[in-house]
């Protein structure tokens, strides 16, 4: 058990890339240097921090649901969270009900974002009001210099079981490079770029390399469609790959393309230039490997379907060529 624990609600791949170097800073100025995470399940954070050495063990606890389900979810919240007994907990959200939680485990130093209802449970003054719309990014930002953590970079760079890098390096290491790799699918069909998108896109990409499709078994086929109508002599379906494979292909990629999605943060966490497809939802800023391609006039909704695939030929053609050094994976 570690004195300090920290939690963040948000359920995606991408929402603990983002978080990870506000997790490691707080660590790294916690007791011991390192913390405990609480995360929902779905944001895989267990397989995505296995490597992390700032992170003493992370617990899974469930968030979402009806009423009645929040509420039973709050009762065993709060029991976990007894289980642990952190001295001090960091809420990494504006959300009230872990701040509660914390409350009523008996966690004296409850650390919060502090807008809204949610200072009512904090033991920190929380960052100003004048926050409130901004980027839960920048929440974190002001967060870090109220409470004085050195906040070095916000770049993820993601550590990854060497095993799984040297095993991933091995099965494509015949193919081609450079390696390209398409990110096809997101949470939300708002999100996802429409197929008729990504087959002009793959009709009208001239590279030498290979290009890699991902997307979890759930896309298996969709990428299967998409290479038998495409010209490209070599495309690999690699769909099939585990999440922790994935982000291997990643970490080892020269390239990446697809919507904001788990896949563009595990991109840009893995060092990857990784050209991300705005069309419905604000432009991530926290890495300086992610670049925005966005509608005209920004994004909005239905903005997918008004990314052009020759749009985003346009923007990847000086990086096609691109080869990245060497991944490195050293804590």
């Amino acid at each position: 058990m570690t004195p300090t624990a920290i939690i963040q609600v948000k359920p995606g791949i991408g929402d603990v890339i983002w978080h990870l170097p506000f997790i490691r800073a707080i660590a790294a100025a916690a007791p011991g240097g390192r913390a405990t995470f609480f995360a929902p399940p779905t944001s895989a954070a267990k397989e995505l921090l296995a490597a992390e050495p700032r992170v003493a063990a992370t617990i899974y606890f469930e968030h979402g649901g009806s009423e009645l389900r929040r509420g039973i979810n709050l009762i065993r919240l709060v029991a976990l969270m007894r289980q642990q007994r952190p001295r001090s907990i960091w809420i990494l959200d504006r959300t009230i009900r872990p701040a509660l939680a914390a409350a009523l485990a008996g966690i004296p130093e409850r650390i919060g974002i502090g807008l809204g209802p949610q200072n009512l449970f904090i033991t920190n003054p929380g960052i100003g009001q004048d926050h409130f719309h901004d980027h839960p990014i920048d929440w974190l930002r002001a967060l870090m210099a109220e409470m004085r953590v050195p906040l070095a970079s916000t770049e993820p760079d993601l550590l990854l079981p060497a095993g799984t890098m040297t095993a991933i390096g091995r099965k494509f290491e015949r193919v081609p490079r450079p390696w390209l790799v398409l990110g096809i699918g997101a949470s939300h069909p708002d999100k996802d770029w429409p197929d008729d998108s990504w087959t002009a896109f793959l009709a009208g990409l001239q590279s030498s390399g290979t290009v890699f499709l991902i997307g979890g078994a759930a896309n298996v086929a969709r990428a299967h469609s998409f290479i038998a109508s495409s010209i490209c002599p070599q495309a690999v379906n690699a769909c099939a790959l585990d999440l922790m494979e994935a982000a291997a292909l990643l970490r080892h990629a020269d390239l990446f393309v697809g919507p904001s999605s788990g896949p563009l943060n595990l991109a840009a966490a893995s060092g990857t230039e990784a050209f991300g497809l705005f069309g419905s939802t604000p432009v991530l800023t926290y890495s300086r490997f992610i670049h925005p391609i966005v509608p005209d006039g920004g994004p909005s909704p239905g903005g997918m379907q008004r990314i052009s695939a020759a749009q985003v030929l346009q923007h990847i053609a000086p990086y096609l060529s691109h080869r990245k050094a060497q991944p490195h994976n050293d804590p």
